[in-house]
């Protein structure tokens, strides 16, 4: 099984298994039936005949109705990766998740670029096999479908070739999949869910080392666990210590959390 170890800034090692081949077809096949049974809701409970009937034969309304009707399927890897944290629901069943290559969430940019390359990585040739299948050309009927299926095949072509089983979108956008079953290790981590829209409330928790946070959220998440808030109290007071911040928090809990998430808003924005 391939890892891919991590040297963050502060000289920590993490260390992540990576998804391989045969979960990420699989994750894949997922997403598709999800994407055809979407399709099939659609066409088999929606009344097409008194949508036209409605919109009185105009070719351009209908047309614009497709692309809203269908517009889901084409963004779905886009926005079910940005608002489940780097998963499809695919991804999301197999317990794999993208992360930027060096351990972090990816971005805006990077969720983008991925979704943008499945043109290359699934779709390449594409355009060329409808467009000759159009002119009926019947002799090239072979080839063509060798054309497209080769087409569909470079994302797992470049998922095997590579070091990182990475797909030509992965690579554009620094980014892995990763397999989260071993959830005790991912979780030693010092990744954080934090959204787009996050505002920071102690910049002073870069004064923190990657080591720190790490030993604050182990600490933190068998604290908490365990309700001992003498060692969230403790935990509160060294942090306070070290990062020179006076809690502005109701709680220890609601602080340690925020600082967590501070640090990674910092880190992952530097």
């Amino acid at each position: 099984m391939k890892r891919l170890q991590v040297n963050t800034t502060q000289n920590v090692i993490i260390n992540f298994e990576l998804a391989n081949l045969g979960q990420r077809i699989l994750a894949f096949f997922i997403d598709n039936i999800i994407k055809f049974a979407y399709i099939y809701f659609i066409i088999y409970m929606f009344n097409f005949t008194l949508i036209k009937a409605a919109v009185d034969g105009d070719s351009w309304s209908i047309k614009a109705i497709d692309i809203l009707l269908f517009l889901p399927i084409t963004f779905y890897s886009l926005y079910t990766e940005m608002l489940l944290n780097g998963q499809t629901l695919g991804k999301k069943m197999l317990k794999l998740r993208v992360i930027n290559i060096d351990g972090f969430k990816p971005s805006f940019t990077d969720y983008t670029m991925r979704w943008f390359l499945r043109v290359v990585d699934f779709n390449l040739f594409m355009l060329i096999f409808v467009y000759v299948s159009s002119l009926g050309a019947n002799e090239y009927l072979g080839l063509l479908w060798l054309i497209f299926l080769g087409g569909k095949m470079v994302g797992l072509f470049s998922i095997i070739m590579t070091k990182n089983n990475q797909r030509i979108g992965d690579i554009s956008a620094n980014t892995v999949v990763v397999n989260l079953k071993d959830e005790a290790k991912f979780s030693q981590t010092i990744l954080e869910d934090i959204s787009e829209e996050y505002v920071p409330t102690y910049p002073s928790v870069i004064k923190l080392s990657d080591n720190d946070a790490r030993i604050i959220k182990d600490t933190f998440s068998v604290a908490k666990k365990s309700k001992d808030y003498k060692t969230l109290i403790k935990l509160r007071t060294k942090i306070e210590e070290v990062t020179e911040v006076k809690s502005k928090d109701k709680t220890d809990i609601i602080f340690i959390d925020t600082i967590l998430k501070d640090y990674n808003f910092y880190t992952q924005n530097m």
